[in-house]
């Protein structure tokens, strides 16, 4: 028996970006501060993978493992915080975030080697569509 494969091409299907803000590739050094269940503050080394105005992805050079869910704070090492491509709200000395995704474990280390944050700051869009509301009241 002839068993023949059929190729059936389909129309392209173009990605729809459900992102509210562009991400940009950006490595940059800082350190996600956060409180463990007992109340410890514990402290992680990261470098940025890609940033945008409401978050930022990370890799964990060392420190502990950080839950899924865990409001933490963020911050760029000071030497980085007057680049031009950091976004506003990573320019401060900290910002607070929460972890909304945790990558792989490291084979290594047996912890997340990435992690990805949510800034918990107010979209630049809203906030710019709100100003003149509260001033012509």
């Amino acid at each position: 028996m002839e068993q023949r494969l059929r190729l059936v091409q389909g129309t392209p299907t173009t990605r729809v970006e459900k992102r509210a803000a562009t991400r940009r590739p950006l490595a940059v050094p800082g350190q996600i501060v956060w409180k463990d269940a007992r109340g410890t503050t514990r402290m992680a080394s990261v470098v940025t993978r890609d940033v945008s105005d409401s978050g930022v992805s990370v890799e964990c050079l060392q420190g502990p493992a950080i839950p899924l869910y865990r409001i933490v704070y963020f911050q760029v090492d000071r030497s980085a915080r007057t680049r031009t491509d950091l976004p506003a709200a990573l320019r401060g000395s900290n910002v607070l975030s929460a972890v909304f995704r945790v990558g792989a474990c490291s084979q290594a280390t047996g912890t997340p080697s990435e992690y990805a944050l949510r800034l918990l700051v107010e979209p630049q869009h809203l906030a710019a569509e709100a100003a003149p509301a509260t001033l012509s009241a």
